[in-house]
């Protein structure tokens, strides 16, 4: 793909399109929690686990589908990955066991990876101009959070109206529009088999044998716990910890007259407020050192996640003010890891090497999502898992200060 001195150019319009259908429905499966549990009468855990499969599923896909892209090109990374998006969701309207659920959603983590921001970024990163590289990711970040505006209180919507089975196949059917989008990707060439295979192992077998990058791989830990918790968790977090919302309120005014649809909204919320944050996360780093600037935002996570749950009794504009701090810092990291990444070890297998560092953020997800089904079937709070996420921002603020932020200059093993 050449590289073109605009910033805003059919691939990063394309990529942002692509990344918006993707997260709507992946940021919308908090909402689903409840209307499944009624369903079959399982424990809150099980259908958390099916969602913790389905984040690590994304994190193991991400560096195979970033290979793929590599390889063969990146238009049958987003083929494949529709597919199994929409494969994924429509087998999970016929489960009746725990088991079967958790094994589609390893299918829906699959799509997710192949159509997600590893493979999106990567286009996106290789065709900007090293001026606008930081911002472009962040706004191709941005229109993430721009899905998960519209995500939630679509799904909130349409399960008014409909069972959740019929939301999944709606949301399917979404899944695959995201093809129609492949176009504007343009028509970038893989290189050589041969060619390929020796220079990526070259520049994996650096990557891991450099500390900065095993550094940002254990950052990217505490991101992913703690935004898959909160995507997976926070709607009945609200719904079942936050005080009533008080009638002839502003709330109440704008038709939100219950804390389930306060927790709805709080996604949406949040990604209303990433938007923002992540067009300037991508513009500050250009501008500073990535590295500082993560310092700065895991810290102000875990200063605003402790502030929250210390709240006794949560509010409603607890939930508010919290959802537009967080949103704020939400995706934030993204534009800035991936960008680190790039800066390091250059753009030509980026999309692999960011995928690698992906797959701790998916890690961490997995225990997040997992871990608050658990905790809250044990004590029927989310009081503990909450602190332990605390605990785990402050250890991504500090292990990102010693990363060397220049060009990897380790030598290649033979």
């Amino acid at each position: 793909m050449s590289t073109s001195s605009k910033l805003m150019t059919p691939i990063l319009i394309g990529g942002c399109i692509i990344l918006l259908i993707n997260f709507s429905i992946r940021a919308s499966f908090g909402m689903f929690q409840i209307p499944v549990q009624d369903t079959f009468g399982w424990p809150r855990a099980e259908f958390s686990l099916a969602i913790a499969i389905q984040n690590l599923a994304w994190g193991i896909g991400q560096p195979i589908f970033g290979a793929l892209a590599e390889r063969w090109g990146d238009r049958w990374s987003i083929i494949i990955g529709a597919a199994l998006y929409a494969l994924g969701l429509v087998m999970s309207t016929m489960v009746t066991t725990p088991e079967a659920m958790q094994l589609w959603e390893v299918a829906v983590g699959f799509g997710i990876a192949g159509t997600g921001f590893g493979v999106i970024l990567a286009v996106v990163g290789r065709a900007a101009s090293d001026e606008n590289r930081s911002l472009a990711l962040g706004i191709a970040t941005a229109a993430g959070s721009a899905g998960q505006v519209v995500g939630a209180p679509l799904a909130a919507g349409l399960l008014s109206i409909m069972p959740w089975q019929s939301v999944f196949l709606v949301f399917a059917g979404i899944a695959l529009t995201m093809i129609l989008f492949i176009p504007m990707l343009g028509k970038g060439k893989p290189a050589s088999p041969s060619a390929l295979e020796e220079s990526m192992g070259r520049v994996l077998k650096r990557a891991f044998r450099d500390p900065s990058y095993l550094m940002i791989f254990a950052g990217f830990f505490s991101c992913g716990y703690q935004l898959a918790f909160i995507t997976a968790h926070f709607p009945a977090m609200v719904a079942e910890m936050c005080s009533p919302i008080a009638p002839g309120s502003l709330l109440a005014s704008l038709g939100i007259t219950t804390t389930s649809a306060l927790g709805a909204w709080a996604i949406a919320v949040i990604g209303a407020a990433n938007i923002g944050g992540s067009i300037l996360a991508g513009w500050l780093g250009k501008r500073y050192k990535k590295k500082y600037l993560l310092v700065m935002v895991y810290t102000l996570r875990t200063i605003a996640s402790a502030w929250f749950i210390l709240q006794d009794p949560i509010t409603p504009g607890d939930v508010l003010v919290f959802s537009v701090i967080m949103g704020a810092l939400w995706l934030a990291t993204v534009p800035l890891t991936s960008g680190l990444v790039a800066y390091i070890f250059g753009l030509r297998y980026m999309g692999t090497l960011y995928g690698f560092v992906f797959l701790s953020h998916q890690l961490g997800s997995f225990l997040g999502v997992w871990l608050g089904g658990k905790m809250y079937d044990i004590h029927g709070d989310y009081t503990m898992v909450w602190w332990v996420g605390v605990g785990i921002g402050a250890f991504s603020a500090l292990i990102h200060l010693p990363i060397r932020e220049e060009p990897s200059r380790l030598p290649v093993p033979a």
